[in-house]
């Protein structure tokens, strides 16, 4: 099963690398520019019927650094979204 994780700053968490595209866009050219935010996505290739309740575990453990980042999962519907 496939399932995808995307991670993120929580709000209020300076983001430089965010800081630098917004910096480097608007040195483009580019305008209306509010703000923007850096994540990054981390796709698993799971056994079939992994759990929902495991795939959290590896976010919380490993995958995100739950005191400044958020994370959502994005699986199967059998594995619901966090």
């Amino acid at each position: 099963m496939h399932v995808r994780v995307l991670v993120r700053l929580k709000p209020g968490v300076l983001d430089p690398q965010g800081r630098a595209v917004h910096h480097a866009l608007e040195g483009l050219g580019f305008s209306g520019i509010a703000d923007v935010r850096v994540g990054r996505l981390i796709e698993l290739d799971l056994a079939d019927g992994t759990d929902h309740a495991t795939i959290r575990q590896m976010c919380e453990q490993l995958l995100a650094n739950t005191v400044i980042e958020s994370y959502t999962i994005e699986a199967p519907a059998a594995g619901g979204a966090d």
